[in-house]
């Protein structure tokens, strides 16, 4: 995918405060004034969120690391796109189906195959579940179960956005597989660190 897809941000920000919000509101991309509480800012807010658990998953990785190996290395870079991708995923709810302009950074067919592709990557050699998985083992396999656990917290708000307003079907398909693929790296960085997973069991006492 040409780096020069997109549009870069049209962006200065050298004052953090600007009082304009001070009363519950803020502006859609379109310049239109909405509620802090509608759906679509609180959806483009759990993306943010989001991208912060994301932005975690790296830095664990990086500092629980002895060896930073060429898959871990991977994970990381991998990461770091997709943080780049949520941003682009904020830019699409904050803007009207009316406001899409030619070249607005989106995530698009090619993200989610992209995200395909590093699944089967990282679920190749693991051992096949007979459970579902606890979320423990490592600090790395709980932050990669918080943030696919946020992840599904977007895709739910989101679902619900589309419900009501027009919303590219992308993003949800996205989400989807974006919380699949925290789910492989959970596993892949207890593997990789020689930790036994964790299984459900019903009977546990």
């Amino acid at each position: 995918m040409s780096k020069d897809k997109y549009n870069e941000p049209k962006i200065t920000i050298n004052k953090v405060y600007t009082r304009t919000g001070d009363l519950g509101m803020t502006s859609l991309v379109g310049g239109q004034s909405v509620s802090k509480s509608v759906l679509r800012i609180c959806a483009y807010g759990k993306i943010d969120e989001l991208n912060s658990y994301i932005g975690a998953c790296k830095e664990y990785l990086i500092v629980d690391s002895n060896k930073i190996d060429s898959d871990l290395k991977r994970l990381i870079n991998v990461l770091y796109r997709i943080q780049n991708e949520l941003f682009n995923v904020g830019n699409m709810l904050a803007t009207l189906e009316e406001d899409i302009k030619e070249g607005m950074p989106k995530v698009e067919v090619s993200h989610i195959e992209a995200l395909e592709k590093e699944i089967d990557y990282f679920n190749n050699g693991l051992p096949a579940l007979k459970s579902f998985v606890l979320p423990g083992g490592s600090k790395i396999n709980v932050w990669f179960h918080i943030a696919r656990t946020v992840c599904r917290n977007c895709e739910r708000k989101i679902v619900d956005l589309s419900y009501k307003e027009k919303i590219d079907v992308n993003i949800i398909k996205y989400l989807n597989r974006l919380s699949d693929a925290l789910f492989v790296f959970s596993r892949w960085s207890n593997n990789k660190l020689s930790v036994k997973e964790t299984l459900w069991n019903p009977n546990q006492i």
